[in-house]
C-alpha cells in the first residue's frame, strides 16, 4: 500500500513529531493520510466527524502487519484517538463481555491499550498469562435478538474504552473470544480450567445461535455431555462439527454463484464458507480455501442515486464495501468472486489472520504470549509478503479499481500443491 501524511498533521502538536518519526522510518509514501487537525475547537458534530475519519485511517493501516508491530507508530494512533475524543487520562470501569453473556467488570486506564485491558480481564478470570495470546477483544454491535454483530477485533494500537465510548450507544460491546482458527490449539487452552470453561462457553453459544452445525443426533449427543459436565468430551465432540471455531457475519450479497445471491459468509479453518438457500429451503454452501486465493482486495464506492450521471459525492449514498479474491476453481482456472457486505474488511483482516497463523505454524512459531519474540519476528520476516489487501478509496470512494490494486497473497505459492 501507498499512502503518505499531509504536511500539516506532520508540523503541528506532538502528533506532529510522531509522524515526522513515522515518515523517517518507513518512507513518506507508506502510511495513510491522517485526518487532519484544526488550530481551533471542534463542534460535536466535527468531533463525530472524526472520529469517523480516524476509524478509517484505523481499518486501511491495520491491513499492514509492520505497521501494527511499530511502537512509534501504536503510541502515535493511541494519542490520536485519545486526542479526539477530548478523553482525559483516568481510572474508569469497562465492562467486558464472555462469549454466553457474562459480564466482566474491569478497572482500567481511558488511556489503556488492547493488550492492557486484555491482561485485566485475564487477571479477573485468573487466566494463566501464557494463555492470553490465544484470545482477542472484539468490538461487536448486539442486535435486537441478542445476537452479535462483529465490527472488528480490537488492535493493539487502539484504546478500549475509547472505541467504545465513542459510538455513543448501548448497543456496540466488547467481547473476549478466542483468537485462533486451528483447533489443534485447543488442546494448549483446554488444559487449563479457566481456559477449559471459557471455549466451553464460546462453543455453546456457537452452537445455539446456529453458527456450528449440528444434525438431530449430534444435538443430542452433546445435549448428554451438556447435563454430565463432561466439558472436554463436549468440545471434542464439537471439534468435529462443520463450522466449529469459526466466526459468523450478517447476510450480504455475493456474485458466487449468481450475480446479486444472497449469502451468509462465515470464516475459519484457513477458509471462507459462503452459505445459500435455494428454492425449498435447502441449503448449499461453498467454501474457499485461503491456500487457494492467488490475491484479494478490499474496496469501497458510493453508489449513484438512480438515473443520475454526475460524480458520486457527499451525501448521494452509504459507502459500499467489496471484498474481491481470485481464486485457483481448477488447476488452470482462476475466477473472480466478491462479496458486497459492510463487514469486507472485517472479513479481508480474519483472511490476513488466517494466512498469518498457517505462515507462523509452518515457521515453528508460537502464539503463547510466553514467545512473543519470536512470533513477532516470524511476523516481521512475512510482513513483506502478507500485503495481501489493498483498501482503495477508503478516504474518498471512487467507482473502479485497477490492477494496480490488487496484492498477491504470497501464501498461495509458498504454501505448496500438497494444500491446494
Amino acid at each position: 500500500m501507498h499512502f503518505s501524511i499531509p504536511e500539516t498533521e506532520s508540523r503541528s502538536g506532538d502528533s506532529g513529531g510522531s509522524a515526522y518519526v513515522l515518515r523517517k522510518e518507513y518512507g513518506a509514501n507508506v502510511l495513510p493520510a491522517f485526518p487532519p487537525k484544526k488550530l481551533f475547537s471542534l463542534t460535536p458534530a466535527e468531533v463525530e466527524q472524526r472520529r469517523e475519519q480516524l476509524e478509517k485511517y484505523m481499518q486501511a493501516v491495520r491491513q499492514d502487519p509492520l505497521l501494527g508491530s511499530s511502537e512509534t507508530f501504536n503510541s502515535f494512533l493511541r494519542r490520536a484517538q485519545q486526542e479526539t475524543q477530548q478523553v482525559p487520562t483516568e481510572e474508569v470501569s469497562l465492562e467486558v463481555l464472555l462469549s454466553n453473556g457474562q459480564k466482566v467488570l474491569v478497572n482500567v486506564l481511558t488511556s489503556d491499550q488492547t493488550e492492557d485491558v486484555l491482561e485485566a480481564v485475564a487477571a479477573k478470570l485468573d487466566l494463566p498469562d501464557d494463555l492470553i495470546g490465544y484470545f482477542s477483544l472484539f468490538l461487536v454491535r448486539e442486535k435486537e435478538d441478542g445476537a452479535f454483530s462483529f465490527v472488528r477485533k480490537l488492535q493493539e494500537f487502539e484504546l478500549p474504552y475509547v472505541s467504545v465510548t465513542s459510538l455513543r450507544s448501548q448497543e456496540y460491546k466488547i467481547v473476549l473470544r478466542k483468537s485462533y482458527w486451528d483447533s489443534a490449539y485447543d488442546d494448549d487452552v483446554m488444559e487449563n480450567r479457566v481456559g477449559l470453561n471459557l471455549l466451553y462457553a464460546q462453543t455453546v453459544s456457537d452452537i445455539e445461535r446456529g453458527w456450528i452445525l449440528v444434525t438431530k443426533e449430534q444435538h443430542r449427543q452433546l445435549k448428554s455431555l451438556q447435563e454430565k459436565v463432561s466439558k472436554k468430551e463436549f468440545l471434542r465432540l464439537a471439534q468435529t462439527l462443520r463450522h466449529y471455531g469459526y466466526l459468523r457475519f450478517d447476510a450480504c450479497v455475493a456474485d458466487f454463484p449468481e450475480k446479486d445471491c444472497p449469502v451468509v459468509v462465515s470464516a475459519g479453518n484457513s477458509e471462507l464458507s459462503l452459505q445459500l438457500r435455494l428454492p425449498g429451503q435447502q441449503l448449499r454452501e461453498g467454501s474457499f480455501r485461503v491456500t487457494r486465493m492467488r490475491c484479494w482486495r478490499v474496496t469501497s464506492s458510493v453508489p449513484l442515486p438512480s438515473g443520475s450521471t454526475s460524480s458520486p459525492g457527499r451525501g448521494r449514498g452509504e459507502v459500499r464495501l467489496e471484498l474481491a479474491f481470485e481464486y485457483l476453481m481448477s488447476k488452470d482456472r482462476l475466477q473472480w468472486v466478491t462479496i458486497t457486505s459492510p463487514q469486507a474488511i472485517m472479513m479481508s483482516i480474519c483472511l490476513q489472520s488466517m494466512v498469518d497463523e498457517l505462515m507462523v505454524k509452518k515457521s515453528g512459531g508460537s502464539i503463547r504470549k510466553e514467545s512473543p519474540d519470536a512470533t513477532r519476528e516470524s511476523m516481521v520476516k512475512l510482513s513483506s509478503k502478507l500485503s495481501a489487501v489493498s483498501l482503495r478509496g477508503i478516504g474518498s470512494p471512487s467507482t473502479d479499481a485497477s490492477a494496480s490494486d490488487v496484492h498477491g497473497n504470497f501464501a498461495f505459492e509458498g504454501i505448496g500443491d500438497e494444500d491446494l
